[in-house]
């Protein structure tokens, strides 16, 4: 090989390694247009169609902020009352026979404070019976007001499970005695416990619609 000829590739490999070396300590983003735009001199580099560019491009900006857009529309309300009450309004909306004279939706929003003091709030002081389980339910405030309107309300619910349920009024709040004759029954209430018992049956979403139109309240 001439001298000429090994100088010209030593020359080559230098600007190879130097031209790698330089796309290497590009940004990810500048990367990429480096290599979309880069080609062989003399050739026109194949590009996509303007809609598929354009998706293209849309997608890889989607991966570089962090993963794909997956276009799906969000569908979570963001807080749990918030979005009992537009599931609400969107059945009453959806119902032709609604009597919106007689729709109460500020009712229905004071239900859902009471549900959430007597969950979060409300101290249930739990005492084994014989036969079943006595709860003290007391709280001071917003919390006793939830507690004197829910808890004696849901004894009649109680009654269609076969057990017999009946409350007693405290200074502070409510007394709930739920028994059965039943030892397995009388287990399983000792196991849930107030808000076991509480959450008992599946009558609260069609109160929650009833309350709303004023067919129902505590």
């Amino acid at each position: 090989m001439s001298s000429w000829s090994r100088k010209a590739g030593f020359a080559g490999v230098a600007i190879f390694a130097a031209t790698a070396y330089a796309v290497a300590q590009m940004p990810d983003h500048a990367r990429m247009h480096q290599q979309m735009n880069s080609g062989a001199p003399g050739q026109q580099q194949m590009m996509p169609q303007d809609g598929v560019r354009g998706q293209t491009m849309h997608g890889q900006h989607g991966m570089m902020m962090g993963g794909e857009i997956s276009g799906q529309p969000p569908t979570m309300p963001g807080q749990e009352a918030f979005g009992t009450i537009q599931e609400i309004v969107r059945t009453l909306e959806a119902d032709p026979t609604t009597d919106w004279s007689k729709v109460n939706i500020a009712a229905l929003r004071e239900h859902l404070i009471d549900m959430d003091e007597v969950t979060m709030r409300a101290v249930a002081t739990e005492r084994p019976l014989d036969n079943g389980v006595e709860i003290a339910v007391t709280g001071t405030g917003r919390t006793l007001d939830g507690i004197k309107r829910m808890v004696p309300a849901h004894v009649h619910e109680l009654s269609h499970l076969g057990w017999s349920a009946k409350t007693e009024d405290l200074p502070n709040g409510v007394k709930l005695i739920v028994t059965s004759t039943d030892a397995k029954q009388v287990t399983k209430l000792r196991a849930l416990g107030f808000m076991g018992i509480m959450v008992q049956g599946a009558h609260h979403q069609q109160h929650h619609l009833m309350m709303a139109k004023s067919e129902f309240s505590h």
